[in-house]
């Protein structure tokens, strides 16, 4: 484990997005795995395809994190402008890559390698290049900065590649309770008290409307076995006095 927390943040970039058109499943799946891998997600933002607004977002992600993860904005249309984004953002050049142009050729006749199709093979200066299974086009490792598709299937093969590079905190112990169909406001003072008595695991509230009807259930985490033990024996305890 490192003597840091070890953690990441999200920018998803796409005017479709942030219009609704297209809705992202990127998100949560970089946090399952991240979860899984044990790295704390702290942010997510949405950016529009404004290079401005990325040159920003990435200068800021990048040096509050450990890790910054891009999805969006590297395919063969004029809109895609997350690599020439990105390499202004870290003050480098770009230019057609000819590891990444040998990518493209495994699945592109040379013909038809025009104009367009090369725009996903420029890569800034000093890029290290994320291989691309699928259709071949690479994203790139840049820094502390990962620049991925913003295509589900795409990023998740993206994403096998780069988690096993990836620095990681001891995984996150996981308990919950389930609360039936107690409402918040029964339980809120006693949870607040437990919370601040366990302040070294994380304490959380999650109702939801299931088939069956209201469900309330309390998530204990943390990556102390015996301190996520001690506090979920609390939450028991306390609801278990509310039933009686």
């Amino acid at each position: 484990m490192p003597d840091t927390l070890v953690t990441a943040a999200i920018l998803v970039i796409g005017d479709e997005i942030l219009s609704g058109r297209t809705k992202d499943k990127n998100i949560g799946a970089i946090a399952d795995r991240l979860t899984e891998t044990g790295i704390d997600l702290r942010e997510v933002r949405i950016v529009p395809d404004e290079q401005a607004e990325i040159v920003a977002a990435v200068n800021a992600l990048r040096a509050r994190y450990t890790y910054l993860f891009t999805t969006g904005g590297i395919g063969p249309t004029h809109d895609d402008i997350t690599a020439d984004s990105v390499a202004a953002a870290f003050g480098v050049g770009i230019d057609v890559d000819e590891r990444a142009r040998a990518m493209l050729l495994e699945r592109i006749k040379p013909e038809d390698l025009n104009e367009a199709r090369l725009r996903m093979a420029r890569i800034p200066f000093g890029a290290d290049l994320i291989a691309n299974p699928i259709s071949k086009a690479p994203g790139f490792r840049i820094g502390n900065v990962f620049v991925m598709a913003g295509v589900p299937q795409i990023m998740n093969a993206m994403l096998d590649e780069i988690v096993p590079t990836l620095t990681s905190n001891a995984p996150v112990i996981s308990r919950t309770l389930e609360a039936a169909n107690t409402p918040e406001g029964t339980f809120a003072g006693a949870l607040a008290l437990i919370a601040k008595a366990h302040a070294s695991v994380s304490i959380g509230s999650y109702p939801s409307m299931t088939p069956q009807g209201f469900l309330n259930r309390i998530v204990v985490r943390g990556r102390d076995a015996a301190a996520v033990e001690a506090a979920a024996t609390a939450v028991e305890a306390m609801l278990a006095g509310l039933t009686r």
